[in-house]
């Protein structure tokens, strides 16, 4: 058993983009349901419209970098408004109902061989990195140290990765303490309390909906920098995975979702190499390596249930927060 190299591997999670991009779109999710309330089953879909919005705006256009982001945001924007629109006046459940089943749709589009030549249906995308490269400062070659050595673009998607997160977390930290995010944790406790007081509840629903959603649209684009945009990545289980993140740290919290996320991703890594030379060594030999695969989700859930039933308020959260998640 290489337990150098299964380390190595899992202690390389903390700072992957990968990463990043799921403390992004957890922050987003934060927004939606730690802080406002909002059961958004849907986070999948911002994500996928980042990376599609992103790379098709490249690929099919010939956009610069900044014109393509504006496109996916201004994409999720739209899409946070459809779901919006007749949903948020209604009990928090429908929003559910109308979240999973619209990225699930989204997916399907992206994957469906009528707009084969813009989205590569069920092969996805690749080739638009260029520009996002062509904005690299640092001199190509390897930098780093032990695990951490990477080559020049490599740590130019990590720089851009975290500053981003970090840049949101402190606009995220900020809105929360100003009058707009009090009103925000007035709906969640009480919408009928902040209702009497005079306030749009369904204004404030609305924005905090976009909100969150252009944080997963950000984190979309994120993630596809190191590898292809491929519809499978967006299934619902992808909004799952950031709920456990979320869920893991503190729901309405900052650096729950961070830390969340870290640990999460630590913890993949760390069980599928461990299984995988585990079935190598033959010390499961009742196991092949495609079961391998799926045991290391079973691991790190019962890890996380683990950590739910011994702080179910999560890492960073409080008894008031565990009283709203009940």
């Amino acid at each position: 058993m290489d337990w150098l190299a299964i380390f190595s591997n899992a202690a390389q999670e903390v700072i992957s983009p990968t990463t990043a991009a799921y403390a992004l779109a957890a922050l987003g999710l934060a927004i939606h349901f730690g802080y406002t309330g909002l059961l958004n089953f849907g986070q999948a879909g911002f994500i996928a419209l980042g990376a599609y919005g992103y790379a098709i705006s490249i690929l099919s256009f010939g956009f610069p970098v900044w014109a393509a982001v504006l496109v996916a945001v201004g994409a999720s924007v739209i899409f946070a408004l459809i779901l919006g629109i007749p949903t948020l006046r209604l009990r928090a459940d429908y929003l559910a109902i109308v979240t999973i089943a619209a990225a699930e749709i989204l997916r399907l589009i992206f994957t469906t061989n009528t707009f084969d030549a813009l989205t590569g249906s069920a092969s996805g995308l690749q080739g638009y990195k260029d520009g996002f490269a062509a904005l690299n400062p640092i001199p190509p070659g390897s930098y780093g140290f032990g695990p951490f050595t990477y080559n020049a673009f490599d740590w130019w998607i990590r720089i851009v990765g975290w500053t981003l997160v970090v840049i949101f977390a402190v606009i995220t930290w900020l809105i929360m303490r100003s009058p707009w995010g009090r009103v925000i944790k007035g709906i969640r406790e009480d919408e009928d309390a902040v209702r009497a007081l005079g306030k749009n509840v369904y204004s404030y629903k609305m924005q905090s909906l976009i909100l969150g959603g252009v944080y997963g649209t950000i984190a979309g684009m994120i993630f596809i920098m190191p590898r292809a945009v491929v519809p499978a990545n967006y299934q619902t289980s992808l909004t799952f995975f950031v709920y456990a993140i979320l869920l893991l740290g503190g729901a309405a919290t900052i650096l729950g979702p961070v830390i969340g996320s870290m640990i999460f991703w630590v913890l993949i890594s760390f069980f599928s190499g461990f299984v995988a030379r585990a079935v190598e060594a033959g010390w499961l030999p009742f196991m092949s390596q495609v079961q391998a695969g799926q045991l290391r989700f079973i691991l790190v859930g019962v890890a996380i249930m683990l950590i739910v039933v011994f702080m179910p308020q999560g890492i960073f959260g409080n008894k008031k927060e565990l009283a709203f998640v009940k």
